[in-house]
């Protein structure tokens, strides 16, 4: 099962694709990929899901009132490097697109309105070409750990992060202490 998660701040249009996504099968080649769909209004709200939930593909709007799309997708590609990154959008500006590009590596620039197979096609190579880099990074890790470049416990920390981003990582407090809560921290005084 992969996960899309659909970033727009009109209603209808997540209706819209979620419809679509529900209908249409998405594959490519031999690949064949059941969707789980989430959908958010808010761009905030969705960086917030993807700091605890794995997530496969951003689908997210170009324009949109709290954050535009590549603002969001910047973020979110920090939170999970490996998903796939799409924009859709009505507005076509070149400046956007290369911005996007260039910043954020987004797979697609898709413009409103959309062709429904066009769409879940792109999806579809989004999800076979991200399938394709891991396994390849994945083969990668073996060779590096057979030659002794990296340790078991490396592997496994890098497994761990790809099923639950952020696992991985410790925040640690001025005075040693592991934060849990990055947000409920109280300056220290001296």
């Amino acid at each position: 099962m992969s996960t899309i998660m659909l970033v727009d701040d009109e209603t209808s249009i997540l209706q819209a694709l979620r419809r679509i996504l529900r209908i249409v099968p998405c594959s490519f080649g031999q690949h064949v990929f059941d969707l789980e769909v989430v959908a958010f209004t808010s761009a905030r709200a969705a960086l917030e899901y993807a700091q605890h939930n794995p997530i496969d593909v951003f689908l997210t709007d170009y324009r949109m009132p709290e954050m535009d799309g590549i603002t969001f997708l910047k973020h979110a590609s920090k939170l999970q490097p490996d998903a796939c990154r799409l924009v859709l959008s009505g507005y076509a500006d070149l400046n956007a697109l290369t911005r996007a590009i260039n910043e954020v590596g987004i797979e697609r620039f898709i413009g409103k309105p959309w062709k429904d197979y066009e769409l879940v096609a792109a999806i579809a190579q989004s999800l076979a070409h991200r399938e394709l880099l891991l396994e390849n990074r994945r083969l990668a890790d073996l060779m590096r750990l057979d030659m002794g470049d990296l340790s078991p416990a490396d592997m496994e920390a890098k497994r761990l992060e790809s099923l639950e981003p952020g696992i991985t990582k410790v925040n640690w407090g001025p005075d040693g202490s592991v934060i849990l809560d990055p947000e409920q921290v109280t300056p220290h005084e001296s």
